[in-house]
């Protein structure tokens, strides 16, 4: 538990954290955040193969960081979080419990022991198609920035901007669920 909290922490301060260091120290030494970041990410390995590729794909970036002594590997860790949760979010679309049903069913708000309404697990797999787009725009969106903005820019973007806009959909989607849930009677 308090290395998910470690690791969502780090995630959410990385952006800041690049943008406040570069220029002050080598890439090679930021990359010791993305190293604490993965390194955060263990105990969930053993239950989940998306943390498993995140935290593969974050010690490569790592590792080219360490190597080249550029800023690029570890302006691309957003980009690869967005790819981990689209694989991990697409991956359930293949089967018949999407991951936002999932998500629901460990929280305990299925209304009986055999699960949703056919209905509400329609809903909540057209949820996780909008949230399998987020994450395709806002990986590209965090590319880009990467790619062609400042380290400012980037770091706007990637530290805020991406935040708020995660925000809005959480607020849009959980006000469009009570409406459904009114229509339905759910």
């Amino acid at each position: 538990m308090l290395g998910n909290v470690v690791a969502a922490a780090i995630t959410v301060l990385y952006p800041l954290a690049i943008w406040l260091g570069h220029g002050r120290f080598e890439p090679r030494w930021l990359a010791l955040l993305l190293l604490v970041a993965a390194a955060a990410r263990l105990p969930a390995l053993k239950i989940s193969a998306g943390a498993r590729w995140s935290a593969g794909g974050a010690l490569v970036l790592v590792a080219c960081a360490a190597w080249s002594n550029v800023l690029l590997p570890l302006k691309l860790y957003p980009v690869l979080v967005n790819l981990a949760l689209l694989a991990a979010f697409g991956a359930s679309l293949a089967t018949p419990v999407s991951a936002i049903e999932r998500m629901a069913r460990l929280s305990g708000q299925a209304q009986s022991s055999s699960g949703f309404p056919a209905i509400a697990s329609a809903y909540m797999r057209t949820v996780t198609q909008v949230w399998c787009g987020f994450f395709v725009v806002n990986g590209a969106l965090a590319l880009g920035t990467a790619l062609w903005a400042s380290e400012a820019v980037w770091s706007l973007y990637t530290g805020l901007v991406s935040y708020i806009l995660m925000g809005v959909l959480f607020g849009g989607e959980y006000l469009v669920r009570l409406r459904f849930k009114r229509l339905h009677h759910i």
